[in-house]
Protein backbone atom coordinates (compact mmCIF):
# COMPACT_ATOMS: atom_id res chain seq x y z
CA UNK A 1 0.00 0.00 0.00
CA UNK A 2 1.62 3.75 -0.80
CA UNK A 3 1.59 6.16 1.56
CA UNK A 4 -0.05 9.65 1.50
CA UNK A 5 2.18 12.23 0.13
CA UNK A 6 3.70 14.47 3.22
CA UNK A 7 2.31 18.20 3.41
CA UNK A 8 5.93 19.20 2.36
CA UNK A 9 5.68 17.07 -1.30
CA UNK A 10 2.22 18.30 -1.80
CA UNK A 11 3.21 22.23 -1.01
CA UNK A 12 6.41 21.87 -2.96
CA UNK A 13 4.09 20.15 -5.85
CA UNK A 14 2.61 23.83 -5.84
CA UNK A 15 -0.68 21.83 -4.54
CA UNK A 16 -3.50 24.10 -2.61
CA UNK A 17 -3.17 22.41 1.31
CA UNK A 18 -6.79 24.09 1.93
CA UNK A 19 -10.11 21.78 1.87
CA UNK A 20 -12.32 24.12 0.08
CA UNK A 21 -13.67 26.12 3.50
CA UNK A 22 -13.20 29.47 3.74
CA UNK A 23 -10.87 30.65 6.67
CA UNK A 24 -12.36 32.95 9.25
CA UNK A 25 -11.43 37.00 8.85
CA UNK A 26 -12.80 37.32 12.34
CA UNK A 27 -12.76 35.02 15.52
CA UNK A 28 -15.00 36.13 18.67
CA UNK A 29 -13.35 34.76 21.78
CA UNK A 30 -16.28 34.11 24.69
CA UNK A 31 -14.64 33.42 27.94
CA UNK A 32 -17.04 30.90 30.08
CA UNK A 33 -17.80 29.33 33.72
CA UNK A 34 -20.76 27.90 34.11
CA UNK A 35 -22.68 30.03 30.88
CA UNK A 36 -24.63 26.39 30.06
CA UNK A 37 -27.77 28.92 29.60
CA UNK A 38 -26.60 31.45 27.22
CA UNK A 39 -24.17 29.05 24.59
CA UNK A 40 -26.83 28.42 21.91
CA UNK A 41 -28.68 31.82 22.51
CA UNK A 42 -25.03 33.09 21.95
CA UNK A 43 -24.35 31.44 18.79
CA UNK A 44 -27.83 32.05 17.84
CA UNK A 45 -27.28 35.79 18.33
CA UNK A 46 -23.26 35.53 16.37
CA UNK A 47 -25.05 34.04 13.60
CA UNK A 48 -27.77 36.43 12.96
CA UNK A 49 -25.29 39.94 13.43
CA UNK A 50 -22.17 38.14 11.60
CA UNK A 51 -24.26 37.01 8.25
CA UNK A 52 -22.09 38.36 5.59
CA UNK A 53 -18.79 37.73 7.67
CA UNK A 54 -16.43 34.99 7.44
CA UNK A 55 -16.41 34.48 11.37
CA UNK A 56 -15.93 31.64 13.75
CA UNK A 57 -16.46 31.67 17.93
CA UNK A 58 -13.99 30.36 20.07
CA UNK A 59 -15.51 29.07 23.37
CA UNK A 60 -12.89 29.33 26.17
CA UNK A 61 -14.05 27.57 29.21
CA UNK A 62 -12.80 27.11 33.02
CA UNK A 63 -13.87 23.48 33.24
CA UNK A 64 -17.41 24.53 34.07
CA UNK A 65 -19.53 22.25 36.38
CA UNK A 66 -22.35 22.79 34.58
CA UNK A 67 -21.20 21.28 31.38
CA UNK A 68 -20.91 24.64 29.27
CA UNK A 69 -17.78 23.14 27.55
CA UNK A 70 -19.56 19.68 26.87
CA UNK A 71 -22.93 21.93 25.13
CA UNK A 72 -20.26 24.26 23.27
CA UNK A 73 -18.53 21.15 21.62
CA UNK A 74 -21.83 19.44 20.75
CA UNK A 75 -23.17 22.47 18.64
CA UNK A 76 -19.65 21.99 16.64
CA UNK A 77 -21.58 19.17 14.40
CA UNK A 78 -24.19 21.44 13.53
CA UNK A 79 -22.29 24.43 12.80
CA UNK A 80 -18.18 23.92 12.59
CA UNK A 81 -17.74 27.75 13.23
CA UNK A 82 -18.06 26.60 17.24
CA UNK A 83 -15.29 25.48 18.24
CA UNK A 84 -14.68 25.08 22.52
CA UNK A 85 -11.25 24.99 24.41
CA UNK A 86 -11.99 23.34 28.04
CA UNK A 87 -9.28 24.14 30.49
CA UNK A 88 -8.50 21.89 33.35
CA UNK A 89 -6.37 23.37 36.43
CA UNK A 90 -6.56 26.79 35.19
CA UNK A 91 -8.67 29.83 36.01
CA UNK A 92 -9.18 33.54 35.14
CA UNK A 93 -10.91 35.41 32.51
CA UNK A 94 -7.55 36.97 31.44
CA UNK A 95 -5.60 33.95 30.70
CA UNK A 96 -8.89 32.52 28.73
CA UNK A 97 -8.99 35.47 26.72
CA UNK A 98 -5.47 35.12 26.05
CA UNK A 99 -5.61 31.38 25.13
CA UNK A 100 -8.33 31.95 22.80
CA UNK A 101 -6.25 34.90 21.38
CA UNK A 102 -3.12 32.82 20.66
CA UNK A 103 -5.84 29.49 19.29
CA UNK A 104 -6.97 31.79 16.50
CA UNK A 105 -5.84 32.36 13.09
CA UNK A 106 -7.89 35.08 11.88
CA UNK A 107 -6.60 38.74 11.53
CA UNK A 108 -8.71 39.97 13.49
CA UNK A 109 -10.12 39.03 17.38
CA UNK A 110 -12.87 39.43 19.39
CA UNK A 111 -13.86 39.59 22.96
CA UNK A 112 -17.31 39.16 24.09
CA UNK A 113 -18.84 37.52 27.98
CA UNK A 114 -21.17 35.25 27.47
CA UNK A 115 -23.77 36.16 29.85
CA UNK A 116 -24.85 38.13 26.75
CA UNK A 117 -24.87 41.81 28.25
CA UNK A 118 -22.95 42.87 25.45
CA UNK A 119 -24.35 44.07 22.37
CA UNK A 120 -23.16 41.49 19.25
CA UNK A 121 -24.51 43.76 16.73
CA UNK A 122 -21.75 45.89 17.26
CA UNK A 123 -19.34 43.41 15.80
CA UNK A 124 -19.84 44.27 12.06
CA UNK A 125 -18.86 48.13 12.19
CA UNK A 126 -16.20 47.12 15.08
CA UNK A 127 -15.34 44.67 11.61
CA UNK A 128 -15.05 47.47 9.33
CA UNK A 129 -13.27 50.23 11.29
CA UNK A 130 -10.46 47.61 11.76
CA UNK A 131 -10.67 46.81 7.69
CA UNK A 132 -10.59 50.06 6.74
CA UNK A 133 -7.73 50.58 8.90
CA UNK A 134 -8.91 53.30 11.09
CA UNK A 135 -7.70 51.79 14.47
CA UNK A 136 -5.79 48.79 15.61
CA UNK A 137 -8.30 48.58 18.53
CA UNK A 138 -11.99 49.18 18.48
CA UNK A 139 -13.86 49.57 22.01
CA UNK A 140 -17.45 49.20 22.81
CA UNK A 141 -17.91 51.91 25.66
CA UNK A 142 -20.68 52.85 27.67
CA UNK A 143 -19.14 55.83 28.70
CA UNK A 144 -19.44 58.30 24.65
CA UNK A 145 -22.17 59.21 23.62
CA UNK A 146 -25.31 56.88 22.93
CA UNK A 147 -23.69 54.76 25.52
CA UNK A 148 -25.23 53.36 28.53
CA UNK A 149 -26.61 50.73 30.93
CA UNK A 150 -30.13 49.50 30.39
CA UNK A 151 -30.69 48.04 33.68
CA UNK A 152 -27.36 45.48 33.60
CA UNK A 153 -25.33 47.19 36.73
CA UNK A 154 -26.42 47.93 39.89
CA UNK A 155 -25.83 51.80 40.98
CA UNK A 156 -23.29 50.04 43.14
CA UNK A 157 -21.34 47.92 40.68
CA UNK A 158 -21.61 51.29 38.33
CA UNK A 159 -19.75 53.46 40.68
CA UNK A 160 -16.93 51.20 40.88
CA UNK A 161 -16.95 50.67 37.53
CA UNK A 162 -16.40 54.38 36.86
CA UNK A 163 -13.70 54.38 39.52
CA UNK A 164 -11.77 51.60 37.98
CA UNK A 165 -12.11 53.99 34.92
CA UNK A 166 -11.13 57.04 36.44
CA UNK A 167 -8.06 54.93 37.99
CA UNK A 168 -6.96 52.94 34.57
CA UNK A 169 -6.99 56.54 32.59
CA UNK A 170 -4.30 58.20 35.34
CA UNK A 171 -1.69 55.01 34.38
CA UNK A 172 -2.57 54.68 30.26
CA UNK A 173 -1.02 56.59 28.00
CA UNK A 174 -3.80 56.43 26.08
CA UNK A 175 -7.28 58.59 26.01
CA UNK A 176 -9.66 55.78 26.95
CA UNK A 177 -13.55 56.19 28.56
CA UNK A 178 -14.01 52.97 29.14
CA UNK A 179 -10.38 51.10 29.77
CA UNK A 180 -12.16 48.17 31.76
CA UNK A 181 -14.75 47.01 29.23
CA UNK A 182 -14.79 43.46 28.30
CA UNK A 183 -16.06 43.92 24.72
CA UNK A 184 -13.33 44.93 22.22
CA UNK A 185 -11.94 43.93 18.77
CA UNK A 186 -8.41 44.22 17.72
CA UNK A 187 -5.68 43.04 14.90
CA UNK A 188 -4.49 39.98 16.10
CA UNK A 189 -1.02 41.02 15.44
CA UNK A 190 -1.60 43.39 18.22
CA UNK A 191 -2.22 40.90 20.58
CA UNK A 192 0.99 38.72 19.27
CA UNK A 193 3.43 41.07 20.18
CA UNK A 194 1.81 41.96 23.41
CA UNK A 195 0.75 38.37 24.68
CA UNK A 196 4.01 37.85 26.49
CA UNK A 197 3.69 40.90 28.56
CA UNK A 198 0.11 40.24 29.58
CA UNK A 199 -0.98 38.66 33.08
CA UNK A 200 -2.98 36.16 32.89
CA UNK A 201 -4.75 36.74 36.34
CA UNK A 202 -7.66 38.95 36.62
CA UNK A 203 -10.42 40.28 34.71
CA UNK A 204 -9.19 43.84 32.74
CA UNK A 205 -7.65 42.25 29.95
CA UNK A 206 -7.95 45.05 27.80
CA UNK A 207 -6.12 47.54 30.21
CA UNK A 208 -4.21 44.96 30.19
CA UNK A 209 -3.34 45.27 26.62
CA UNK A 210 -3.44 48.71 26.25
CA UNK A 211 -0.53 48.66 28.82
CA UNK A 212 1.36 46.61 27.56
CA UNK A 213 1.75 47.40 24.15
CA UNK A 214 4.77 49.18 23.51
CA UNK A 215 3.72 51.09 20.45
CA UNK A 216 0.74 53.52 20.98
CA UNK A 217 -2.41 52.08 19.53
CA UNK A 218 -4.81 53.68 17.38
CA UNK A 219 -8.05 53.58 19.71
CA UNK A 220 -11.05 53.86 18.91
CA UNK A 221 -14.67 53.52 20.39
CA UNK A 222 -18.14 53.34 19.70
CA UNK A 223 -20.86 53.28 21.81
CA UNK A 224 -23.14 50.35 23.35
CA UNK A 225 -26.05 49.58 25.93
CA UNK A 226 -24.99 47.39 28.48
CA UNK A 227 -27.39 44.60 28.68
CA UNK A 228 -28.84 42.72 31.91
CA UNK A 229 -27.99 39.51 32.00
CA UNK A 230 -30.61 36.44 31.28
CA UNK A 231 -29.27 33.41 32.85
CA UNK A 232 -26.25 32.69 35.15
CA UNK A 233 -24.93 34.76 38.67
CA UNK A 234 -21.93 37.60 37.80
CA UNK A 235 -18.59 36.77 38.38
CA UNK A 236 -17.56 40.45 39.93
CA UNK A 237 -16.66 39.90 43.23
CA UNK A 238 -13.96 41.43 45.37
CA UNK A 239 -11.43 39.30 44.42
CA UNK A 240 -11.67 40.75 41.41
CA UNK A 241 -11.56 44.43 42.62
CA UNK A 242 -8.31 43.20 44.54
CA UNK A 243 -6.66 41.81 41.43
CA UNK A 244 -7.36 44.81 39.12
CA UNK A 245 -5.91 47.00 42.05
CA UNK A 246 -2.81 44.88 41.57
CA UNK A 247 -2.80 45.21 37.97
CA UNK A 248 -2.67 48.62 38.74
CA UNK A 249 0.27 49.24 40.75
CA UNK A 250 2.52 46.16 38.31
CA UNK A 251 1.31 48.75 35.12
CA UNK A 252 2.52 51.58 37.25
CA UNK A 253 5.68 50.13 37.69
CA UNK A 254 6.36 49.33 34.33
CA UNK A 255 5.52 45.47 35.69
CA UNK A 256 8.80 45.73 37.88
CA UNK A 257 6.28 44.34 40.72
CA UNK A 258 3.95 41.53 39.78
CA UNK A 259 0.21 40.91 40.34
CA UNK A 260 0.35 38.39 42.11
CA UNK A 261 3.03 39.78 44.37
CA UNK A 262 1.17 42.10 45.09
CA UNK A 263 -1.66 40.35 45.94
CA UNK A 264 0.57 37.89 48.39
CA UNK A 265 2.14 40.98 50.23
CA UNK A 266 -1.40 42.18 50.74
CA UNK A 267 -2.30 38.63 52.03
CA UNK A 268 0.63 38.86 54.05
CA UNK A 269 0.04 42.16 55.70
CA UNK A 270 -3.66 40.83 57.24
CA UNK A 271 -1.28 37.96 58.70
CA UNK A 272 0.27 40.54 61.29
CA UNK A 273 -3.08 41.64 62.09
CA UNK A 274 -4.34 38.17 62.53
CA UNK A 275 -1.40 37.28 65.03
CA UNK A 276 -1.73 40.34 67.14
CA UNK A 277 -5.36 39.26 67.87
CA UNK A 278 -5.08 35.87 68.61
CA UNK A 279 -1.84 36.91 71.12
CA UNK A 280 -4.15 39.62 72.29
CA UNK A 281 -6.86 36.94 72.95
CA UNK A 282 -4.46 34.18 74.56
CA UNK A 283 -3.37 36.85 76.97
CA UNK A 284 -6.63 37.99 77.85
CA UNK A 285 -7.69 34.61 78.96
CA UNK A 286 -4.29 33.11 80.10
CA UNK A 287 -5.33 34.42 83.91
CA UNK A 288 -8.47 32.59 83.45
CA UNK A 289 -7.09 29.03 83.05
CA UNK A 290 -3.84 28.81 84.35
CA UNK A 291 -2.16 29.45 81.15
CA UNK A 292 0.19 32.14 82.14
CA UNK A 293 2.25 28.93 83.62
CA UNK A 294 3.27 27.23 80.07
CA UNK A 295 6.73 27.82 79.35
CA UNK A 296 7.60 27.38 75.96
CA UNK A 297 11.71 26.94 76.14
CA UNK A 298 11.49 28.40 79.43
CA UNK A 299 9.71 31.77 78.41
CA UNK A 300 6.56 32.20 79.30
CA UNK A 301 5.46 34.45 76.14
CA UNK A 302 7.04 32.34 73.23
CA UNK A 303 4.33 29.56 73.12
CA UNK A 304 1.57 32.58 73.24
CA UNK A 305 3.68 33.82 70.32
CA UNK A 306 4.35 30.39 68.65
CA UNK A 307 0.17 29.95 68.52
CA UNK A 308 -0.39 33.30 67.19
CA UNK A 309 2.30 32.53 64.20
CA UNK A 310 0.49 29.38 63.00
CA UNK A 311 -2.65 30.53 63.31
CA UNK A 312 -1.42 33.91 61.51
CA UNK A 313 0.49 31.73 58.39
CA UNK A 314 -2.58 29.14 58.18
CA UNK A 315 -5.34 31.76 57.36
CA UNK A 316 -2.12 33.74 55.03
CA UNK A 317 -2.11 30.57 53.15
CA UNK A 318 -5.96 29.29 52.69
CA UNK A 319 -6.13 33.36 51.02
CA UNK A 320 -3.25 33.01 48.68
CA UNK A 321 -4.92 29.50 47.48
CA UNK A 322 -8.13 31.17 47.41
CA UNK A 323 -6.74 34.47 46.37
CA UNK A 324 -3.49 34.84 44.77
CA UNK A 325 -3.29 31.37 43.42
CA UNK A 326 -7.22 31.13 42.48
CA UNK A 327 -6.01 29.49 39.21
CA UNK A 328 -3.90 26.77 40.52
CA UNK A 329 -6.28 26.58 43.88
CA UNK A 330 -5.23 23.24 45.89
CA UNK A 331 -7.47 20.74 46.87
CA UNK A 332 -8.23 17.54 48.78
CA UNK A 333 -4.54 15.71 49.59
CA UNK A 334 -3.05 18.53 47.50
CA UNK A 335 -4.19 21.02 49.88
CA UNK A 336 -2.93 19.76 52.86
CA UNK A 337 0.30 18.82 51.35
CA UNK A 338 0.83 22.45 49.97
CA UNK A 339 -0.29 24.03 53.46
CA UNK A 340 2.69 22.00 55.34
CA UNK A 341 4.94 23.00 52.12
CA UNK A 342 3.84 26.80 53.06
CA UNK A 343 4.74 26.44 56.40
CA UNK A 344 8.05 25.21 55.95
CA UNK A 345 9.04 27.47 53.60
CA UNK A 346 7.58 30.67 55.33
CA UNK A 347 9.49 29.36 58.42
CA UNK A 348 12.59 29.85 56.45
CA UNK A 349 11.48 33.23 55.23
CA UNK A 350 11.45 33.83 59.12
CA UNK A 351 15.08 33.11 59.17
CA UNK A 352 15.66 35.39 56.16
CA UNK A 353 14.08 38.31 57.96
CA UNK A 354 16.33 38.13 60.71
CA UNK A 355 19.22 37.74 59.64
CA UNK A 356 18.76 40.38 57.28
CA UNK A 357 18.09 42.40 60.22
CA UNK A 358 21.77 41.29 61.96
CA UNK A 359 23.13 42.17 58.39
CA UNK A 360 21.88 45.63 58.33
CA UNK A 361 22.49 46.53 61.78
CA UNK A 362 25.78 45.06 61.89
CA UNK A 363 26.93 47.02 58.39
CA UNK A 364 25.17 49.65 59.04
CA UNK A 365 25.03 50.60 62.79
CA UNK A 366 23.48 53.93 61.87
CA UNK A 367 20.66 52.73 59.82
CA UNK A 368 18.48 52.83 63.16
CA UNK A 369 15.80 49.77 63.97
CA UNK A 370 13.45 51.14 61.60
CA UNK A 371 15.24 50.44 57.86
CA UNK A 372 16.71 47.21 59.51
CA UNK A 373 13.26 45.80 60.16
CA UNK A 374 11.94 47.08 57.06
CA UNK A 375 14.79 45.47 55.05
CA UNK A 376 13.91 42.18 56.81
CA UNK A 377 10.71 42.16 56.31
CA UNK A 378 11.44 43.00 52.89
CA UNK A 379 13.47 40.12 52.19
CA UNK A 380 11.75 37.72 54.02
CA UNK A 381 8.36 38.38 51.65
CA UNK A 382 10.35 38.09 48.93
CA UNK A 383 11.81 35.01 49.99
CA UNK A 384 8.38 33.73 50.77
CA UNK A 385 6.45 34.60 47.57
CA UNK A 386 9.35 33.08 45.53
CA UNK A 387 9.82 29.96 47.53
CA UNK A 388 5.81 29.10 47.75
CA UNK A 389 5.56 30.41 43.98
CA UNK A 390 8.09 27.40 43.25
CA UNK A 391 7.30 24.52 45.93
CA UNK A 392 3.26 24.97 46.53
CA UNK A 393 1.75 26.43 43.85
Amino acid sequence: MSRPPSRAAVKAKGQPLTTGATAPELTVVVPTFNERGNVVEMVRLLRDALDGVAWEVLFVDDDSPDGTADLAKSLTGLDPRVRCIRRVGRRGLAGAVIEGWLAASSPYVAVIDGDLQHDETLLPKMLERLKADEADLVIASRYVDGGGETGGFTRTRAAGSRLANWMGERILRAEVSDPVSGFFMVRREVVERAAPRLSVTGFKILFDLIASTRDPLRILELPYQFRERQEGASKLDHRVVVEYLGLLIAKATNDLISPRFIMFGLVGGTGFFVQLGVTKLIAGFAPHFGLQHLTLFGLWFLYRDAIGALVAMTTNFLLNNFLTYRDRRKKGLGLLVGYLQFCLACSAGLAVNLGVIALVRHFFPGAGDILATVAGVGAGAVWNYVSTAFVVW
